[in-house]
């Protein structure tokens, strides 16, 4: 699934393709994008120039001449790619953008998971996000806990907490962090507390030196404990473990990441 990190790679895929460039047309193949895109929208984005891309969290926002905006989210693995008009369009190819120099962008999506919604001048996208990464504070952290019961790890993903945060990198930042995925959220001390937010910094810098999708290169740059289930933990050499959390896999060193124990950063 695509996180902060590769959802701002692929921003920059589409404002290479996009920006200062007129659309021409635009063209939905599936019926769940239709929903989402329907022709009356069309009509309404087609001869406009898209004047930038912007990414906030895990959105991409496609800025037009006019105001209005296009938002798109990939959901749990869409992705761009990149063709000339007239070309065979690429597997899953769930809505293509064609601009006046020739170029089609696709979002392509095995799922049809992924949207793309019109948004009229004046009326953007109303998104209800906390702090990204890189602005994170242990103030803001500990208040957005402060009256969760439920497990760290899930809270996490909760887009009001951290924006952009995903299973990933919760997983790498709570191994940074020695903290348990299970530990009360509300419970969590003011060591732990500076050493998350630590860990959640750390962990999606390691995504942005990826340089790449998230589909590709894995295995050249390991995480440190996702989807490492029985591999050795990098940092005592216990065996990773994998629990299951909210519908999602969540791994962790139980001897790094004992519950309870006070954090060591």
């Amino acid at each position: 699934m695509p996180e902060l990190p590769e959802v701002d790679f692929a921003a920059g895929i589409a404002r290479s393709a996009l920006v200062g460039r007129i659309l021409t047309a635009v063209r939905t193949h599936h019926r769940a994008q239709r929903r989402a895109l329907p022709a009356r929208d069309i009509g309404r984005i087609v001869g406009r120039r898209v004047v930038r891309v912007e990414r906030h969290a895990k959105h991409q926002h496609l800025v037009l001449d006019d105001g209005a905006v296009i938002a798109v989210h990939f959901r749990m693995n869409g992705d761009w790619a990149i063709s000339v008009a007239g070309a065979p369009l690429p597997a899953y190819a769930r809505i293509d953008f064609t601009t006046n120099d020739g170029q089609s962008l696709c979002l392509v999506d095995s799922r049809a998971l992924c949207t793309a919604t019109y948004h009229r001048p004046g009326a953007p996208p109303r998104l209800a996000l906390g702090p990204e990464p890189d602005a994170l504070t242990v103030d803001a952290l500990r208040d957005a806990l402060a009256r969760r019961t439920g497990a760290i790890k899930p809270a996490l993903l909760d887009q009001r907490v951290v924006a952009g945060l995903g299973n990933i990198y919760a997983a790498e930042a709570l191994w940074r962090a020695r903290v348990h995925p299970a530990q009360v959220s509300r419970r969590l001390s003011p060591a732990q507390l500076r050493a998350l937010v630590r860990g959640i910094k750390a962990a999606i810098a390691d995504g942005f030196a990826r340089q790449g999708r998230y589909r590709d290169g894995m295995r050249d740059r390991p995480f440190k404990v996702y989807d490492r289930e029985g591999d050795p933990c990098p940092r005592c050499g216990t065996a990773v473990r994998r629990i299951p959390q909210a519908g999602r896999s969540t791994y962790f060193c139980p001897s790094c990441q004992r519950a309870g124990a006070a954090a060591r950063a």
